[in-house]
Protein backbone atom coordinates (compact mmCIF):
# COMPACT_ATOMS: atom_id res chain seq x y z
CA UNK A 1 0.00 0.00 0.00
CA UNK A 2 1.20 3.39 -0.70
CA UNK A 3 2.82 5.56 2.04
CA UNK A 4 0.01 8.12 3.92
CA UNK A 5 -0.92 11.16 2.42
CA UNK A 6 0.91 14.25 3.52
CA UNK A 7 -1.51 16.55 5.67
CA UNK A 8 -1.00 20.09 5.35
CA UNK A 9 -3.07 22.37 6.83
CA UNK A 10 -5.95 23.96 4.30
CA UNK A 11 -6.07 27.18 3.76
CA UNK A 12 -8.88 27.17 1.31
CA UNK A 13 -11.68 25.20 0.69
CA UNK A 14 -10.83 21.46 -0.70
CA UNK A 15 -12.19 18.68 -3.30
CA UNK A 16 -10.87 15.32 -3.42
CA UNK A 17 -9.38 13.65 -6.32
CA UNK A 18 -7.71 10.29 -6.87
CA UNK A 19 -7.45 8.10 -9.68
CA UNK A 20 -10.37 5.28 -10.51
CA UNK A 21 -8.44 1.38 -10.18
CA UNK A 22 -9.96 0.15 -13.14
CA UNK A 23 -9.70 2.83 -16.14
CA UNK A 24 -7.05 5.09 -14.03
CA UNK A 25 -8.83 7.99 -15.12
CA UNK A 26 -8.60 11.15 -13.29
CA UNK A 27 -11.98 11.27 -10.74
CA UNK A 28 -13.25 13.42 -8.27
CA UNK A 29 -15.36 13.02 -5.00
CA UNK A 30 -18.52 13.64 -5.64
CA UNK A 31 -21.75 13.54 -3.44
CA UNK A 32 -22.95 10.45 -5.17
CA UNK A 33 -19.67 9.05 -5.64
CA UNK A 34 -16.64 9.37 -7.99
CA UNK A 35 -16.92 11.18 -11.01
CA UNK A 36 -14.92 12.50 -13.73
CA UNK A 37 -16.16 15.96 -13.50
CA UNK A 38 -14.62 18.19 -11.72
CA UNK A 39 -17.78 20.59 -11.47
CA UNK A 40 -19.57 17.47 -9.72
CA UNK A 41 -17.29 17.47 -7.00
CA UNK A 42 -17.90 18.06 -3.44
CA UNK A 43 -16.52 20.99 -2.16
CA UNK A 44 -15.36 20.98 1.38
CA UNK A 45 -14.45 23.52 4.00
CA UNK A 46 -10.76 24.03 4.91
CA UNK A 47 -11.32 23.12 8.47
CA UNK A 48 -13.07 19.89 6.72
CA UNK A 49 -10.05 18.79 4.81
CA UNK A 50 -9.10 16.19 7.14
CA UNK A 51 -12.25 14.34 7.24
CA UNK A 52 -12.14 14.69 3.46
CA UNK A 53 -9.23 12.98 2.85
CA UNK A 54 -10.14 9.79 5.09
CA UNK A 55 -12.85 9.70 2.75
CA UNK A 56 -10.86 9.16 -0.38
CA UNK A 57 -8.61 7.11 2.19
CA UNK A 58 -11.67 4.53 2.45
CA UNK A 59 -12.04 4.38 -0.71
CA UNK A 60 -8.73 3.11 -1.86
CA UNK A 61 -8.98 0.39 0.79
CA UNK A 62 -11.93 -0.33 -0.69
CA UNK A 63 -10.36 -0.95 -4.20
CA UNK A 64 -12.52 1.96 -6.02
CA UNK A 65 -9.47 4.55 -6.53
CA UNK A 66 -5.71 4.97 -6.12
CA UNK A 67 -3.65 8.04 -4.72
CA UNK A 68 -6.56 9.72 -3.29
CA UNK A 69 -5.48 13.51 -2.09
CA UNK A 70 -6.98 17.11 -1.59
CA UNK A 71 -6.41 20.03 -3.73
CA UNK A 72 -7.15 23.48 -3.19
CA UNK A 73 -9.93 25.48 -5.27
CA UNK A 74 -11.56 28.68 -5.97
CA UNK A 75 -14.90 28.81 -6.41
CA UNK A 76 -16.27 27.16 -9.41
CA UNK A 77 -14.42 24.61 -8.47
CA UNK A 78 -11.18 26.04 -9.82
CA UNK A 79 -8.11 23.90 -8.70
CA UNK A 80 -5.76 26.65 -6.82
CA UNK A 81 -2.32 24.76 -8.92
CA UNK A 82 -1.53 24.06 -12.56
CA UNK A 83 -1.04 20.59 -12.23
CA UNK A 84 -4.52 19.90 -10.94
CA UNK A 85 -5.82 22.02 -13.57
CA UNK A 86 -4.26 19.95 -16.36
CA UNK A 87 -5.77 16.95 -14.57
CA UNK A 88 -9.47 18.39 -14.33
CA UNK A 89 -9.09 19.44 -18.16
CA UNK A 90 -8.83 15.92 -19.63
CA UNK A 91 -6.22 13.14 -20.57
CA UNK A 92 -3.21 15.58 -22.12
CA UNK A 93 -2.27 12.71 -24.67
CA UNK A 94 -5.01 11.13 -26.78
CA UNK A 95 -6.92 7.54 -26.09
CA UNK A 96 -5.97 6.35 -29.45
CA UNK A 97 -2.30 5.90 -30.95
CA UNK A 98 -1.92 8.25 -34.16
CA UNK A 99 -0.31 6.73 -36.74
CA UNK A 100 3.80 6.66 -36.92
CA UNK A 101 4.90 9.98 -38.94
CA UNK A 102 5.82 9.78 -42.39
CA UNK A 103 9.88 11.12 -42.45
CA UNK A 104 11.12 12.54 -45.99
CA UNK A 105 14.07 10.34 -47.15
Amino acid sequence: MAAPAKIRPATAPVVVTANDLRTGRVVWLGTAGWTGDIAAARVFAPDDAAAALALGQAAERAQLVVGAYTVEVSPGPVPAKFRERLRAAGPSVDAEPRPALQLAS
